[in-house]
C-alpha cells in the first residue's frame, strides 16, 4: 500500500492543527461538554482546520472527529481525529497532551501522527514502515521480565471500580515504583521511543486509540485489548500497549487475576 500522498496530507493535518493550538497554550478559557468533560477554543478550532483541509483534498473520504462527529464517506477510508488528546493537561499547562490523526483502511488503522505542539514533536506510524520521531526511527525497548516493566496509565479516575482491581493487579507485578500517572498520548510516545514498557488504560474511544497503533506498531510494539486482540473495527474500550510483544502472555495473565 503506498501511502506517500496519505502521509503528506497527515503532516499537512498536523501543521494546521500546530497553527490553532498554541496561541492557546497557557492562555485557555475553559468549557463543559454535555458529559462534562473539558473542551476549549482550541480543540474545536484545530479539528474545524483539519476538517477544512480533508473536505478540499479528499471530500471522498470519511472523518471522524471527537468534537464534531462522523461524516460518512464512500471510499472505504475514514480520517480519525482527536485535536487535542490530553485536554486536562493542556488546560493545565503541561505540554505534554498531542494532536491525534489516523487514517483507517476498511476499519484498520494503517497511518497514525502523534503531534505534540509545544515541544515540536512529531512521530508517524505507517503500516509496514519504520516509526519516525521528526524524520528519525525509534523503536520500543526489550523487556526480560514483567517485574522490570515500567507501566503507565493517564489516571485510576478512567476505570471503574472493577477495571481498577484488574489495572492494580498487572501493575503490582511490575516495577510498580516507578508507575507514571498522566500523560494520555504521550505515555504512547513514550512506549514507541523506548522509555516506557507498557500503557494499560479503558474508557478508550476510537479517536483515543486508532492514531497510536500504527505509531507503537512500527516502533516493534504491540497494541491490543485486555484480552490480547487487535484493535480494529468494532474493538472496545480496553487498550494494551507494549513495548515488548514476547510480555503479551504475562500482561494478560496478570490483568486477568483482578477480582
Amino acid at each position: 500500500m503506498n501511502l506517500t500522498a496519505e502521509i503528506a496530507l497527515a503532516h499537512r493535518l498536523a501543521d494546521a492543527a500546530r497553527a490553532e493550538i498554541l496561541p492557546h497554550f497557557r492562555r485557555v478559557d475553559v468549557e463543559r461538554k454535555e458529559d462534562a468533560s473539558p473542551v476549549t477554543e482550541a480543540d474545536r478550532a484545530a479539528e474545524e482546520a483539519m476538517r477544512r483541509i480533508l473536505k478540499a483534498e479528499v471530500p471522498q473520504d470519511g472523518v471522524h472527529g471527537e468534537e464534531f462527529g462522523v461524516e460518512e464517506g464512500r471510499s472505504g477510508r475514514q480520517w480519525v481525529l482527536d485535536p487535542i488528546d490530553g485536554t486536562a493537561g493542556f488546560i493545565a499547562g503541561r505540554p505534554i497532551f498531542g494532536t491525534l490523526i489516523a487514517l483507517l483502511v476498511d476499519g484498520w488503522p494503517v497511518l497514525g501522527v502523534i503531534d505534540q505542539p509545544v515541544l515540536q514533536e512529531r512521530w508517524l506510524g505507517v503500516a509496514g514502515q519504520p516509526t519516525t520521531l521528526n524524520g528519525k526511527s525509534v523503536t520500543t525497548r526489550r523487556c526480560r521480565e514483567l517485574s522490570e516493566a515500567t507501566i503507565a496509565t493517564t489516571g485510576p479516575h478512567y476505570f471503574d471500580n472493577h477495571q481498577g482491581e484488574h489495572f492494580m493487579a498487572l501493575a503490582a507485578r511490575t516495577d510498580h515504583r516507578r508507575m507514571v500517572m498522566g500523560g494520555d498520548c504521550y505515555n504512547y510516545a513514550m512506549l514507541a521511543t523506548g522509555q516506557l514498557d507498557i500503557v494499560c488504560e479503558a474508557g478508550l474511544k476510537l479517536h483515543d486509540w486508532a492514531a497510536l497503533v500504527p505509531v507503537v506498531e512500527g516502533a516493534g510494539g504491540m497494541m491490543c485489548d485486555w484480552n490480547g486482540e487487535p484493535l480494529g473495527p468494532g474493538a472496545g474500550e480496553h487498550v494494551l500497549a507494549l513495548g515488548d510483544p514476547a510480555r503479551l502472555e504475562d500482561v494478560v495473565e496478570a490483568l486477568a487475576c483482578g477480582h
